[in-house]
Formats: C-alpha cells, structure tokens, sequence
C-alpha cells in the first residue's frame, strides 16, 4: 500500500517478490524463503511513480520492510506470541512459507492465488484475491486443509492481513484516521471519522520496550444481525496524503476487523467469526476444508468520497444482476406511518388506487395478512387471514394487478412462532438449538437452513405464494438475532451458525433461479442484515424502520457509504395535513436512492398528492442512471444532531444531484440560513443550478463559485426544510 517508487522509476523487484498488475490495481508481494508472505504494496493500477501518491511517503526507503504477515490463523494449541487479545502475532502465521502462486483469468475476473505451508502443522493455505475489470479493488479470502492424515481445530482464520499502508521511518499511525460506522434499531448508518491514536491504537516507544504495541481497535458484530450493532465498512485514511484504504466484510453473521500497530507500521485485518469473539472453532483436514468469508479492499487516490467510489464499482462489480433488476420499480408498501401490521379488504382498495394513480410500480403489502389477531408468536405457515380479507386475499391482489401494479407480500421466513402449530410438526433437527433445546428468541424458534426439512418448507411456502398468487415480490424481514448460534451435530456454536449463514445464501440463490422475476427486499428490522453477502443478491434493501422523516435525513444521506445507491431504499412518509415544507422533506428522503413510498395517500388533498406525484417523477429521472453514479458528501458524513445535511450523485458527465436538509439544530448547534458546499470535481467549470425536486424553487438560492469550487445555499425558511439540486456543468 506504500509506493515503492519515487519519481517515475520502477524499484527493481527482487526474486522473491510477486508481482500482480490488473487493470485496476497492482499488488506486490514479499515471499522470501526464511519468513510468511507478506503484502508490501497496494496500489491503484498505473500508480507507480504517482507523484501525488509517492509524495505521500517521501524520504521512506523504498524497501521498508513490512512485518505484518499476509495470513493469521490460530488453531487449538497454536495461539499467539505474544499472547493477548489481538489478532495478530499468531504462531502459525509467522511460520508459514512460500509454496507456490498461480494466476488465472476468466471473462473480466482476474484471480491470484499465493499457496503457503506450515511444516510444524502441515496446514496449508491458500490466499484468494479476485479483481474484476478496472475495478481497484480486490475480492480476498483464505482456504485452509491440512496435508496428510492429521487435523487441526482452528479458532481464527483472517481473509485479509496487511501492515502495508504508508510505512514510514517515523510514526506513520499517528497521521492516520480511520471513518467507521455504528448500527442500531432506527438510528442506523451513523459515521464518524477518528484519528487511530484516539480509538485506542497507543503510541509506544516500540525501542525501548523491545516489542511491537499490543493495543488495537477492534469493532464487529454477534449473532445473526451482521449490521445489528456495526457496519462491516470503513476506510483507513491519511491526514498527510491522497490516499485511503477501503473495505468492507462480505458476511449475513459474525465479523470484525481490527487496525494496529506493527514495529514499522499500521496493519489492517478482516475477518469472519473466531472462538474469542463468537464462539467459532473448526476441525478442519485433508477431506474436510475450509474458506474464510470474503471481503473486498479497495485503494484510492484521494480521500472518503473517492474510497466509497472504488467500494460502489467494487459492489456493481460483485452484485448478480437479473434482467428483472433493471426494472427498478418504485414500490409502495403498507406499514410505515400507515396500516401498521393491519391490513384488510376495506383499508387496502384505496389504497392500491391511489397509489397507482400516483405513479407506484409495485405495491406491497406488509405484515399481519396472515394473522387472525395477535401473530408475533404464531407465524409460519403463511396462510391468508380469512377473516382480514373476507373475498380472499386474491380480491386485493387482482385490484393491484388491474390497476397496472406488481404484487407483493411481508414475509419473514426463517423464523417459527413458539406457539405456531409448525412447531410441534417440524422435526427438532429444523430448529436452532443448543445442549438439545430449541433456541426461543423474542416469541420465535430459529430455522437452521442446513435441515433439508427448514429448506422443504420454505420452498414450498415461496413456490406456492409464487404460483397461487402471482406475487412477484416479497419484503423479506428478519426481527429475531439468534445469539452465538447452534450446536446441532456437533459442531460449535459459531460454525452452526456460519454453515446456516451460507445456506440462507444458498436457498436465496436457488428461489431466485426459480423464479427469475421475482423481486426481493432485504429487510431485517430496517437495516440489522445490510451486508453484501445479501445484498449481492437482492434488489432493494430498506434503510431503516425510522418513522421520523427529519431522523430519518442522515440515514438516507449515509446509506450510500455501505449500499450501493440503486439499492439503498429510503422511505418516503407524506402524510395528509403535513406542514408543507415538512411533506417536500419527507419525499426528499426517498429521491436520491429507491423511493420506498408509504402514507394515506388516499387521504390526502389533491395539491398534497401532486407533490407526492411530482417526487415520483423526479425518483424516475434519477433511476435513469442511479447505477451509473457515485455518491458524494459535501459536508462530510451527516452527524446524527447535524443541522444541516447534504449528499449528492454524482453523474459520468458532471452532474451532480444534491439533496440538501436543513433540520432543527439544538442550543449549540442551530441550524443557519447559509451554507457552503465545496464541490471538487467541477472546480473551473461554468454550471447551471436548478431546483430538481420541487420545481419551484420557493426560499432557496443559491450561488456558483467556479474558482474555489464552492456551491453557497441559503434557505430563508424556518427549518426543517430540504430540496434536491441540479447542478450541470455547461
């Protein structure tokens, strides 16, 4: 991650360094026979003797050594040295050597693998990184068997270890910021950036104490909810330098990363769940492999913005397109500030015309139309409420498909009420369990998607709402966590519950084969399973269950950092009688990403629902080439009290849409009439502005500064107020 030039000069490579060049990034490895391979450089392609990025280490030897190994893996009786709570300095990781590497290509994939062995062991792993077209970013993870007739029970396997960014004859730790993300129930996508030095990565006098530091931060989830406490993104930044390291954990479960401090520098590494975190060991053998889960890192040259770029080509990259996809509906649904878990006959017809007449594509309808009454704990077969829909819940789905509408349906599958009658007719082996006994969480028994018999029901269950309903969509929620996982067969909790992981993905991948057209959005309480494990391989996901439309602003202005922006569904909550500054914000959350639009709109005054239409409209232009844009940040990423709020798309050819929020600010941070956006990319450039949602523009000015590249708005309303900008430079 360091240059290894200064100037325009290559630095000659030595026998034992691995070169790999794509078009995208170029990578290099030390492989010297007396220690581990080690990654000494991560580029973008074509960087080599980049001023801008060479500058970033000047007065650094180009052959800096970098001490970080490229593999950790700890195993029962092979733990750390020296030991402590990091995971690093693993035993195994220092001894492995050099085997051998390959390369390979398929369509625009390029693949490397760096076999490496540790005689003591006779482990063998193996190093993945795939890079797809100018992408620079890689796809890495790590494959582990055993030689011979022996076995190992492993505790730790990392996907990714570097200490290759800008390793320095000082202390480069100390110009390094890292931007990282919590998550939680309607307050999710909340980023901030921190210098490593604060996070708890200690400044030492690494000489005088004769040992690296032991100190690290370390952050992760637990349980089923990948995001439910952290997001798997972050992106490792220098104060001092266009440069930043990007990645994100590519897991539906248990993850972490942690950021470091070697002898000579930071060290990154990703992984999946391990025994200290998450209760996760695996035997592993000659027949009985395993792989690490994936994760992508990208480079970049420039700072946060640029980063998130290289990870939203990296995630276009990834993402399995269907031709249904393109679609890019809008959706309506039900619940939110609406029926709430409670619909019928008589409330849903109206609302199917109005939302048709205002320009919905699909119409959802949400949770509770299988439930005679009280459901939380009952769910599971998935059977109409006769008594919600006393025509049979096919009356309402013909009215959606008469009025030019796709169906869609709430469902959660993978959970079982306690008191469902399922619970008692699927075999034990369907559940999660742990010491025998079903795992009960929140009212519900857990579906293990190993047991072929979880997998025969919910096949059949989407198969028969498939072809009896001609649903073409389903709003796929997940409100129960599991916990550590289950035991079931012998195996620890943690492996129970990554094998259950992997064949959720599997079942996904084999429904959607089946049913090529049907649509899916992840839910999981909002935004507890936003992970590109999943959403790799859905359509939508639903940013959060956030009711407030002035909360809900720097959820949608942040979601774009961990989703790609053709997928990042933020809600839109009109309501009748609205202040009508405070209606054009809540349909501002939803245009620049999928509009997920919700509300009475049957309620509603005819000047409220042109509004609402209007937005729609503006939603569509945006959809015209939302999966050809970057989102940008203007003001940096939102702070949750932010008073103002801004995110932008920025397009191929320069323009830039800008959703901008002015929100009530408290005593200490109240929201002023003006503010300054810089604008980078259209420095020297003439632009146009326009209100692009509303069109009128109504109390908002704004000025063009070409030279310094400064966008200067003022909104003379009270707040909260928010439009959407168009910026195109002439």
């Amino acid at each position: 991650m360091r240059p290894e030039t200064s100037g325009t000069e290559r630095t000659p490579l030595s026998a034992s360094t691995i070169e790999w060049t794509t078009d995208g990034v170029r990578l290099l490895f030390d492989a010297a026979p007396d220690g581990p391979v080690r990654l000494r450089s991560f580029l973008p392609a074509g960087a080599a003797g980049d001023t801008a990025v060479a500058g970033a280490s000047a007065g650094s030897s180009p052959q800096q050594p970098v001490d970080q190994p490229l593999v950790e893996v700890s195993a029962v009786g092979h733990g750390r040295f020296p030991g402590g709570f990091r995971h690093v300095d693993t035993v195994i990781g220092v001894r492995l050597r050099y085997v051998r590497h390959e390369e390979s290509a398929e369509g625009e994939t390029r693949r490397l693998e760096i076999v490496q062995r540790d005689a003591d062991t006779g482990l063998v792993v193996t190093s993945v990184f795939a890079a797809r077209g100018a992408v620079a970013a890689v796809q890495a993870w790590t494959e582990a068997t055993v030689e011979g007739e022996g076995e190992l029970t492993l505790d730790f396997l990392s996907s990714f270890a570097s200490g290759a960014f800008l390793p320095d004859s000082g202390s480069p730790v100390d110009e390094l910021d890292l931007a990282h993300g919590d998550n939680d129930w309607v307050v999710e996508n909340r980023w901030r950036r921190d210098p490593l030095r604060s996070l708890g990565v200690v400044r030492i006098d690494r000489e005088l104490q004769h040992h690296q530091p032991r100190s690290r931060f370390a952050t992760g989830t637990r349980g089923s909810w990948s995001t439910g406490e952290k997001l798997p993104t972050a992106v490792l930044l220098s104060r001092t330098a266009p440069y930043a390291l990007a990645w994100q954990v590519e897991h539906n479960g248990p993850w972490g990363y942690e950021v470091g401090e070697t002898r000579t520098a930071a060290y990154v590494v990703l992984h999946g769940p391990t025994d200290q975190e998450h209760q996760w060991t695996r035997t592993i053998s000659a027949d009985r492999p395993f792989a690490s889960v994936p994760v992508s890192v990208g480079v970049a040259r420039g700072g946060f913005d640029e980063a998130i770029a290289v990870l939203t080509d990296q995630r276009r990259a990834l993402r399995t397109l269907r031709p249904i996809d393109a679609a890019m509906p809008v959706v309506f649904n039900d619940y939110m500030n609406t029926l709430m878990g409670d619909p019928t006959t008589e409330k849903l017809l109206p609302l199917i015309d109005a939302a048709a007449e205002d320009g919905a594509d699909y119409f959802c309808i949400d949770a509770g139309w299988y439930a005679e009454g009280h459901w939380w704990d009952t769910v599971g077969e998935w059977q109409p409420a006769a008594s919600r829909f006393p025509g049979g819940i096919t009356e309402v789905i013909d009215h959606i498909r008469e009025r030019g509408m796709v169906a869609g349906l709430w469902l959660e599958p993978e959970v079982i009420g306690i008191h469902s009658p399922l619970a008692a007719t699927l075999p034990d082996d369907a559940f999660f369990s742990r010491g025998g006994l079903r795992v009960a969480e929140h009212g519900r028994h857990l579906l293990d998607l190993r047991s072929p018999a979880a997998v025969r029901h919910l096949d059949e269950v989407v198969d028969r709402l498939v072809s009896d309903y001609g649903v073409g969509f389903f709003k796929m929620d997940y409100n129960t966590m599991t916990g550590p996982g289950s035991d079931r067969g012998g195996s620890s909790t943690g492996d129970g519950l990554l094998e259950h992981n992997r064949a959720l993905l599997a079942w996904l991948d084999g429904i959607q084969e089946r049913h090529p057209n049907l649509l899916i959005e992840n839910c999981a309480s909002g935004a507890m399973r936003m992970d590109y494990a999943m959403m790799s391989r859905l359509h939508l996901q639903s940013t959060s269950d956030q009711q407030d439309p002035v909360m809900y602003a720097p959820i949608a202005a942040a979601a774009p950092a961990s989703l790609l922006p053709e997928q990042a569904g933020n809600w839109a909550y009109p309501r009748a009688g609205m202040d009508r500054e405070l209606l054009t914000l809540s349909l501002v959350n939803g245009i620049l990403g999928r509009m997920y639009l919700s509300g009475y709109l049957n309620r509603m005054t005819e000047d409220e629902r042109a509004l609402v239409r209007e937005a729609v409209t503006a939603q569509r232009r945006v959809l015209e080439d939302i999966d050809r844009t970057h989102p940008i940040w203007p003001l940096g990423m939102p702070g949750w009290e932010d008073p103002w709020v801004a995110m932008g798309l920025a397009s191929r050819d320069g323009t830039v849409r800008l959703s901008l929020w002015k929100r009530p600010g408290n005593a200490s941070s109240a929201a002023d009439d003006t503010i300054v956006l810089p604008l980078p990319s259209l420095r020297g450039r003439s632009v146009s502005g326009s209100s692009f949602f509303p069109s009128e523009q109504s109390a908002w000015d704004w000025t063009w500064d070409a030279e310094s590249a400064e966008l200067t708005v003022t909104a003379s309303l009270p707040d909260p107020t928010a439009r959407v900008l168009e910026l195109r430079p002439r």
